[in-house]
């Protein structure tokens, strides 16, 4: 990807260095919590507690704006707000960037607390993309997906569930799982994850020209490839259970993000309504 020396966004809340803790006075509720935060990132209980009161935390000198890292991010997140800025705008809407949070181990969301065991995601309650940037070592080291353009269809397909937001398809998606068994509201969950990649690839059409390198969509689809429910499932219990897919197939994850690629087109990503393979 050709992204030193571009302009980068500055919808980025950097929080790295600072590491959530909890007071020590924060009773059951806070002990759970603590207890769930430890489970989830592996850290000893005792480094997460805070000597002083609610909303304390421990901090290091945050990295600078310099680090190639957030220099990355920063440059992908400007490429896909000018993207999807045009694609909005083609349908006569405006379109609304999300703040991207940059985290270590853990961090506070509208969501909930979020870890760097969990992935990145997107909170559509504050309409923020978190990233842990360890998932891209992780993304290189242990699903064998190393490449620049990998890590940027990370970071795409959680805009593209802002996207999803600001059409109202979120929301749609989420009454309709309210009102489900466990296997439809999975169903729906690969469906609406499957679009995401899709409006993933939406980016990768219009940046091909001027970001873009060869073989740079192929790391894309490779990645898509490496996180797909089946195999996820097979490296870790041996075996694949389609009915509980929550992502969607390795082969559905490419098929989608080439589509989006391939067309540019919003409509070209309805996986509501088209055959999924």
């Amino acid at each position: 990807m050709k992204w030193r020396g571009r302009a980068g966004s500055t919808n980025i809340d950097d929080r790295r260095g600072r590491r959530m803790a909890l007071p020590l006075g924060g009773g059951i509720g806070g002990l759970v919590l603590l207890l769930v935060i430890s489970a989830l990132t592996g850290q000893n209980p005792l480094d997460l507690v805070s000597p002083g009161g609610p909303g304390s935390d421990i901090s290091t000198p945050p990295p600078s704006e310099d680090d190639p890292q957030r220099q990355f991010v920063a440059v992908v997140l400007r490429d896909l707000e000018g993207a999807w800025t045009e694609v909005f705008r083609e349908r006569g809407q405006t379109y609304q960037p999300p703040v991207l949070v940059l985290f270590e181990e853990a961090t506070e969301s509208a969501c909930g607390v979020g870890s760097a065991a969990m992935g990145p995601f997107y909170c559509p309650a504050d309409r923020q993309v978190y990233l842990d940037l360890s998932f891209f070592r992780d993304l290189s080291e242990r699903f064998g997906a190393p490449g620049d353009f990998a890590q940027a269809y990370v970071i795409a397909h959680e805009v593209g569930h802002h996207v999803q937001t600001l059409t109202g398809l979120s929301e749609r998606v989420s009454a309709a799982r309210r009102g489900s068994d466990e296997r439809e509201s999975n169903s729906l969950s690969v469906l609406q994850e499957l679009q995401a990649d899709c409006y993933a690839g939406i980016w990768g059409y219009y940046e091909a020209g001027d970001l873009l390198e060869p073989g740079d969509a192929e790391e894309g689809l490779r990645a898509a490839a490496a996180i797909g429910d089946d195999r996820l499932q097979r490296q870790g219990q041996g075996r694949v259970a389609p009915e509980s897919f929550t992502h969607g197939s390795s082969e559905q994850r490419v098929f989608w993000l080439r589509r989006g690629m391939e067309t540019g087109r919003l409509e070209s990503c309805d996986t509501f309504s088209a055959d999924t393979r």
